[in-house]
């Protein structure tokens, strides 16, 4: 029995740690997206984050991008879904109903890409912390898949 609940605990890390995907995988350039921008040079700027995107390298179409949205749809029901709900109900991380209205493309595409640093400058998100005890783990997104799965955040804020 001892030997059972040691496998079941083993079983049950191992998941949690195999959430963070591949680190040694390349990013790719994602459409709207011009890479050879720098990361922040130190002044934490709560409107665009801390990482490598700006308004300057990160430009959005007006109309949605439905095979990025389902793309990004796709990638969320893998490396997200597990903690937030495509509503405004937090399950262990804040809901996403409104996020594309409450924060800036750059601020998502670095927050999903660059988590650790924004949340250890971020003092919104230090307060989110608080409320969700638990940290975003870096999921280890390619930039395609950060900008499809922003597309799909565009999408469940209806935007067309």
């Amino acid at each position: 029995m001892q030997a059972l609940k040691l496998f079941i605990l083993m079983t049950f890390f191992a998941g949690l740690t195999a959430c963070g995907g591949n680190k040694d995988s390349q990013p790719k350039t994602a459409p709207g997206v011009q890479t050879e921008a720098s990361p922040s040079t130190g002044n934490y700027d709560p409107n665009r984050g801390e990482g490598k995107f700006s308004s300057e390298n990160l430009t959005l179409d007006a109309a949605l991008n439905d095979s990025m949205a389902d793309a990004g749809e796709k990638i969320a029901n893998v490396k997200c879904t597990s903690c937030h709900k495509l509503t405004d109900e937090k399950l262990v991380g804040p809901g996403w109903k409104g996020v594309t209205s409450r924060r800036t493309p750059h601020w998502i595409m670095n927050f999903i890409t660059n988590p650790d640093p924004m949340i250890n400058q971020d003092p919104e998100l230090q307060a989110q912390l608080e409320l969700c005890l638990v940290r975003m783990p870096n999921q280890s997104l390619t930039e395609d898949d950060a900008r499809n799965i922003l597309e799909f955040m565009r999408k469940n804020d209806g935007i067309k």
